[in-house]
């Protein structure tokens, strides 16, 4: 998933214009990037079945069926081949929106791969690629689209509304032993996410994180297998239409959210809260004074520490 900064345009005269007939996202323009298949194909699909027009982008010759797929059902795509941890790639995804279809209201970060290694064994490059691609991949878009949007909204005189929809992962939460440059960059990209809400509010940008349970390539290992009869939990179109209506205007006021989802179940999460307290009796805390307050209280069981117990994440 590395390369330079050239992007390829797979479809450059498919595509253009909006798709027919009324839908939630009629007339909005959409970028998506790890399109190519999973996860993103399917959100990809979502959002041009709901009426917007869609930018693909992946490194992957697959990317193109996507479009092609969406082009053929009577939507209007552009497949756009590159490697978003190149920032450049990403500028020249928000640009080919605009070039193509005459704006850009959503942006839907979802590229991404895991290199899972304990940390004592974690090469430096599968380091550096995870954190690029995902957390670089994530960063990239979102300033592209933020200086779009914020410069239209100066030209404007008043807010746009628009949406970024982030993916993230509760392997930021479980904090995995064997995943520590994913769950490294997935608690990045929640961050990522927080800060853009907070800084694109007075431009009417929303920013939400999912953290999808879905069947995909990279989590063929992770889930039971999906049952003979009736729906899968585990199918990505169900996020897909999270992530459909999170883009849209309906979702609003919703920003600064991170949704656990999968089947028919979004678990909102809390803010993290101080757990407790602990004051030095002096000006300057002692090291028996350490131990005596939240050592002894450590070692009786009264903290267990920021990660969280995957039984506390159960949505069923």
């Amino acid at each position: 998933m590395s390369g330079g900064a050239a992007t390829e345009r797979d479809d450059p005269d498919g595509g253009v214009g909006g798709p027919e007939g009324p839908g939630p996202l009629a007339g909005r323009v959409a970028v998506v990037t790890g399109a190519g298949q999973g996860l993103g194909r399917a959100e990809a699909l979502a959002l041009a079945a709901a009426g917007a027009s869609v930018i693909v982008n992946d490194r992957a010759e697959s990317v193109a069926d996507t479009a092609e797929e969406i082009n053929a059902s009577g939507g209007a795509a552009l497949a756009m081949r590159g490697d978003i941890g190149d920032w450049a790639v990403g500028a020249s995804l928000v640009q080919a929106a605009v070039d193509a279809f005459g704006g850009f209201h959503i942006l839907v970060n979802n590229a991404g791969f895991i290199r899972d290694r304990m940390l004592f064994s974690l090469p430096e490059e599968d380091w550096d690629a995870v954190v690029r691609v995902h957390l670089r991949g994530h960063a990239g878009t979102s300033r592209a689209a933020m200086a779009y949007w914020r410069a239209l909204s100066k030209a404007v005189g008043g807010p746009v509304e628009a949406s970024v929809v982030n993916t993230t992962s509760e392997s930021f939460l479980l904090a995995p032993p064997g995943q520590p440059n994913y769950a490294a960059a997935k608690a990045g990209i929640t961050a990522l996410t927080l800060s853009t809400a907070q800084g694109a509010a007075r431009y009417g940008v929303r920013a939400n994180a999912v953290a999808p349970r879905a069947r995909t390539a990279m989590t063929s290992a992770t889930f039971r297998p999906a049952p003979d009869d009736g729906p899968d939990p585990f199918a990505p179109e169900h996020v897909a239409t999270v992530v459909t209506w999170l883009a849209s205007p309906a979702s609003a006021p919703i920003t600064g959210q991170v949704l656990i989802t999968y089947g028919t179940h979004i678990g909102v999460l809390a803010r993290p809260r101080v757990e407790a307290v602990y004051s030095a009796a002096g000006d300057t805390w002692t090291a028996d004074e350490l131990s005596k307050t939240l050592g002894a209280e450590a070692r009786a069981g009264a903290h267990d520490g920021f990660a969280v117990p995957p039984a506390e994440l159960r949505l069923d």
